[in-house]
C-alpha cells in the first residue's frame, strides 16, 4: 500500500490545487506569537518580581508594540480590500472567531499594551518634555497629554494601575495568540490542523519565539551602544527560554505520539507528506535545526560552566535557530495543511512568487518593518538609563 501511495498522485479538487493561504498567512501567527512572548517576558519582572530580567522589561514592551502594529498587515494584504476589515467593528459577528479577533486585537493594543507603556514611561516623557525644544517638545507634550504632574502620589498610582494592566495583559496575550491555534484546531475537515493541542502548542511556541526575539534585540542593542552585557539578565532570560522550549517541545512530541498511536485513516497520507513535501521544512529545519540543536545548546549552558563569551555566542546562535524553528513550525502548519487532498491520495506543492502582493518581497518587507518601528520607538522612548543634567534617570 505504501508503494502505491508513493507512486500515485490521486485526484484533487480544483480548489485544492491552488493554495488559498500563502507566506503572508504564515507571517501572521509568527508576528502575533512574538507579541505574546515578548509581553510574557515583560510580565516576569512586573508581576512575578524576577528582578534579573529588569533590563529587558521596557525593551520587551516596545518590541511587543512594534510587532503588534505590524501583525494585521499580512491579513490586510491577503484580503485585497483592507477597507473591508472595518466591517468587523461596524457589523460585529459574534459567532465568527476571525471577526472577534478584531476586538481582541483592539483591546490588547489600545487598552493593555499602549496604556501600560504610557504609564511606565510617563515620568520620563514629562522630563523629556521639559528638556526638549521645537517640534520634539510638542511631541512629548502630546504624549504626556499636556500634564506634568509627576508627584510621588501620581507615580505610585501609575505603578498600581500598570501592575493591574500587566496582570490583565497576561491572559489577554494568551488569548491573542491562542486564538490563532484555535482557528486552525477547529477546522475539523483538515486532520493536519484538527487537534485540541493546537492552541496550546501555538501558545508555548509563541512564548519561546518572543523570549528569543527580545533576548536577541537586547544583545544587538547592547552591542550597538557599546555597553557591557548584563550576564545575569542574559542567563536568566536564556534559562526561561530553555524552560518554555522544553514544555513546547514536549507538547509537540505529545501531539505527534498521539497521532501515531491513533493512526486514523489520514495518518498514512500525512506520514507520506512529512517524508516528502515537508521533510526539509519540518524534519530538518523545524525539529532538528530549530528545536533539538538550540535546546541542546541552552541545556549545555545549564549543565556546564562556560565563559561569558562562550555563553553569549551560544545564546545568540540558539536565539536565531529558535526563531527559524518557530517560523518553520508556522510554515508547516499553514502551508502543510493545504498540500494534500481531502481524498488523502492527491498532493500539491506551494509555489511562492517574488514581487507580487502575496509574494516573498512583501513578506521580507513586513518582517523588516517591525524592527524599523522598534528603532523609532527606542529613539523616542529609550528603554535604558540615560544621563540628564548629571543625574541618572531611567528613560
Amino acid at each position: 500500500m505504501e508503494s502505491v501511495l508513493q507512486s500515485v498522485q490521486g485526484f484533487m479538487y480544483p480548489n485544492e490545487v491552488e493554495l488559498q493561504w500563502g507566506i503572508l498567512i504564515v507571517l501572521y501567527p509568527f508576528t502575533t506569537g512574538l507579541v505574546a512572548g515578548a509581553f510574557i517576558l515583560a510580565s516576569l519582572e512586573r508581576v512575578f518580581n524576577v528582578e534579573a530580567v529588569k533590563p529587558t522589561y521596557r525593551l520587551a514592551l516596545l518590541t511587543a508594540l512594534a510587532f503588534l502594529l505590524v501583525a494585521p498587515l499580512p491579513l490586510q494584504l491577503h484580503l485585497g480590500h483592507p477597507e473591508r476589515s472595518l466591517e468587523m467593528y461596524l457589523t460585529p459577528h459574534t459567532e465568527s472567531a476571525m471577526a472577534m479577533f478584531g476586538f481582541v486585537y483592539l483591546w490588547y493594543l489600545m487598552v493593555v499594551l499602549v496604556l501600560e507603556i504610557w504609564l511606565d514611561y510617563r515620568k520620563d516623557i514629562v522630563l523629556m518634555w521639559r528638556e526638549s525644544s521645537g517640534p520634539t517638545r510638542w511631541l512629548y507634550g502630546a504624549m504626556a497629554l499636556w500634564s506634568d504632574n509627576i508627584s510621588p502620589a501620581s507615580l505610585a498610582l501609575d505603578d498600581r494601575i500598570g501592575r493591574a494592566l500587566t496582570v490583565v495583559g497576561i491572559p489577554s496575550a494568551f488569548l491573542l495568540h491562542g486564538y490563532v491555534g484555535f482557528i486552525f484546531g477547529s477546522v475539523k475537515a483538515n486532520p493536519w490542523w484538527s487537534t485540541p493541542l493546537m492552541p496550546i502548542v501555538f501558545l508555548f511556541s509563541a512564548i519561546v519565539s518572543g523570549i528569543a526575539a527580545v533576548m536577541l534585540v537586547y544583545m544587538v542593542t547592547a552591542w550597538w551602544r557599546e555597553r557591557a552585557f548584563d550576564m545575569g539578565c542574559l542567563d536568566t532570560v536564556a534559562r526561561y527560554l530553555f524552560y518554555a522550549f522544553m514544555i513546547d517541545f514536549s507538547l509537540e512530541m505529545l501531539d505527534l505520539i498521539h497521532r501515531i498511536y491513533e493512526a486514523d485513516e489520514s495518518f498514512r497520507a500525512l506520514d507520506f507528506m512529512v517524508h516528502t513535501r515537508l521533510y526539509t521544512s519540518q524534519v530538518l529545519v523545524q525539529i532538528l535545526a530549530g528545536t533539538i540543536v538550540p535546546l541542546g545548546m541552552l541545556g549545555l549552558v545549564q549543565l556546564v560552566q562556560l565563559s561569558e563569551k562562550a555563553r553569549r555566542r551560544i545564546y545568540a546562535m540558539a536565539g536565531v535557530l529558535t526563531l527559524i524553528g518557530v517560523f518553520a513550525m508556522r510554515w508547516n502548519v499553514v502551508i502543510g495543511g493545504q498540500l494534500f487532498s481531502k481524498s488523502f491520495l492527491g498532493y500539491t506543492s506551494y509555489k511562492m512568487n517574488f514581487a507580487t502582493r502575496e509574494g516573498l518581497l512583501p513578506a521580507i518587507l513586513l518582517l523588516i518593518l517591525p524592527f524599523v518601528i522598534l528603532a523609532v520607538l527606542i529613539r523616542l522612548l529609550p528603554p535604558w538609563k540615560v544621563q540628564r543634567h548629571g543625574a541618572g534617570v531611567s528613560g
